[in-house]
């Protein structure tokens, strides 16, 4: 389902050449669950924003369900973006002044889905999450750091991604719920059939994922599949 072939990326900084993503390859099945791990500075942000099409490689090619995106034009990729792929963020980024209802509601209001079906929806994916009654309605700041996670999982659900985008979802939560977040993000891959790439720096937590890899420096060191 995501393919990254032989994927560079090379910025310029003050005259010298930096090598952020050298030539990564790897493969990661529909409805996996995989991480991405790697100390800070090894590349995992700078992957994870070329897979998501917010950005592009310098050499090298990524498919989404058999479309390489990297060839796509912009006006192609915001579409893209919108449709095929969800994101999930450290802080949340829930818009604050709207209900959790109001912020699953939203992509799909960009995306042109009628009300009616936008807040059924966004009803059920809550449902799905653990988020129930009341505390639909609430907004974010009205919510724990687990429940504004799982808002943010709810929403980046709505409009049926190819792929999720996790960038270290649990890291401003304690161990515990991280776990929680992670068992359902695990969950959810199954039954919604989205395949899911998370970066964490939690080892723990990305040993239990279906596949995990490995950066250093750029480069793919380590990559490991668990028993099915």
């Amino acid at each position: 389902m995501l393919k990254v072939i032989k994927v560079t990326k090379q910025f310029s900084s003050g005259g010298t050449k930096v090598v952020a993503v050298d030539n990564v390859s790897m493969h990661v099945p529909e409805g996996s669950f995989a991480s991405i791990i790697g100390r800070s500075g090894s590349g995992k942000s700078t992957l994870l924003a070329i897979l998501g099409a917010l950005d592009k490689p310098t050499t090298g090619d990524v498919e989404i369900d058999g479309k390489k995106i990297n060839n796509m034009r912009d006006h192609e990729l915001i579409k893209y973006r919108c449709n095929k792929i969800g994101f999930v963020f450290q802080n949340y980024n829930l818009v604050p002044n709207l209900s959790a209802i109001e912020n699953v509601m939203l992509p799909m209001e960009f995306a042109g889905v009628k009300r009616s079906e936008r807040k059924k929806r966004a009803v059920a994916l809550l449902d799905e999450v653990g988020l129930n009654g009341a505390k639909q309605k609430r907004k974010p700041g009205r919510l724990s750091g687990g429940e504004q996670q799982r808002v943010a999982i709810a929403r980046a659900l709505a409009n049926r991604p190819k792929l999720i985008l996790a960038d270290e979802p649990t890291g401003n939560l304690d161990s515990q719920t991280g776990k929680v977040i992670f068992d359902l993000l695990h969950s959810l891959a199954k039954i919604e059939k989205t395949t899911i790439v998370a970066v964490t720096h939690d080892l723990s937590i990305a040993g239990k994922t279906d596949m995990s890899f490995h950066l250093l420096d750029g480069k793919l060191v380590d990559s490991k599949k668990v028993k099915e």
